[in-house]
């Protein structure tokens, strides 16, 4: 199963196996990772799963939609360049060893 590594604010790693097809939203939400609010729950209206995608994965991941890129502009920790929405990061194969940082703060 591939593995993702969340990286908290402070620092802390905390890697997961996420199953394909999960969001990392869903799978840092169901492993009880603080840092990953998800209000939502995933239909892209709060922007509080905000993350920042290590530079060499972003060219592996789906092209980010408008209305990411929209919300992404709505973030408490302010848009970067490497800024992504983890209910919108569907896992795969190729994303095994992915490397997140949480945005912070998120609220």
């Amino acid at each position: 199963m591939p593995k993702v590594t969340y990286i908290a604010p402070d620092d802390t790693e905390i890697v997961v196996d996420v199953p394909n097809g999960s969001s990392l939203m869903q799978a840092a939400t169901l492993n009880g990772i603080e840092g990953i609010v998800g209000d939502c729950g995933g239909a892209m209206s709060c922007a509080t799963c905000h993350v920042l995608v290590e530079s060499e994965f972003l060219s592996r991941l789906d092209p980010m939609s408008d209305a990411e890129s929209q919300m992404l502009d709505y973030t408490a920790a302010g848009r970067q360049d490497n800024s992504r929405l983890s209910c919108q990061i569907v896992m795969s194969d190729e994303l095994d060893g992915l490397v997140v940082r949480m945005a912070d703060p998120q609220i």
